[in-house]
């Protein structure tokens, strides 16, 4: 496939880049650890989550683009027929993976994941799942992306771009490029299609402007629920 980020020139950057999470899979019903390329389709309420999602729209995207996942393909195949903007892949922002807990739905190998995740928002980024990523490696693969989409996409013009990704791992990058509160951002979990909004500032930085049903400021404290984070 064709490089999804197009050259473009200088100029402000007015639009947003919109993490999506994709739509409920046969893994999130199960409770399974599924991260592993291509991993599980959506269900049918996926599928209409993903529908609802783009005919939700107040207009088209710049750009719409997704993980190479399954779930995330399918998901922006629906916002594509919805919005008439082509969904492109690109490679490095799939889901964090969990190495040799894959497959599982263990309450035990949820909890361990859990409590290493949490580990990462409190800037132990070193720590890992046996055979799976650290929190430095989701981030050295997925930070460079986003500089991208915002050199070359956002700052190339008006319009917002559209990523069709991963649950655990948009929240982790969004509090580090960020800064939410580590409550917020490790007990907030995103509902299939919901989103974080991110916004480019002129020094390089970025400000959220959505994290799921919320918007600033992230003050909402809530104990870590049963929802499933993965995906």
């Amino acid at each position: 496939m064709a490089d999804p980020v197009a050259q473009g020139g200088g100029g402000s950057m007015s639009g947003r880049l919109i993490l999506v999470r994709h739509g409920e899979t046969e893994g999130n019903v199960a409770k399974i650890l599924d991260t592993r390329v291509p991993g599980l389709p959506l269900t049918e309420r996926g599928a209409a989550q993903a529908k609802t999602f783009g005919a939700s729209l107040s207009g088209p995207p710049r750009a719409l683009l997704c993980s190479e996942a399954l779930r995330a393909r399918q998901t922006a195949g629906y916002i594509e027929a919805s919005t008439g903007v082509p969904a492109q892949i690109v490679a490095d922002v799939h889901e964090v993976q969990v190495g040799d807990m894959e497959g599982e739905s263990s309450a035990q190998a949820h909890s361990l994941f859990q409590r290493i995740y949490r580990s990462w928002h409190a800037g132990q980024l070193w720590e890992r799942t046996p055979g799976g990523e650290s929190g430095y490696q989701v981030l050295a693969r997925f930070l460079p992306v986003l500089e991208q989409v915002r050199t070359e996409l956002i700052a190339a013009d008006s319009g917002d771009v559209l990523l069709v990704n991963h649950g655990a791992a948009m929240r982790l990058v969004a509090r580090f490029l960020t800064g939410v509160p580590l409550l917020f951002a490790t007990n907030n979990h995103l509902d299939n299609t919901e989103t974080i909004e991110l916004a480019p500032r002129g020094d390089g930085g970025w400000d959220c402007t959505r994290w799921g049903r919320y918007t600033p400021p992230f003050g909402h404290e809530v104990s870590p629920t049963a929802d499933d984070p993965m995906g």
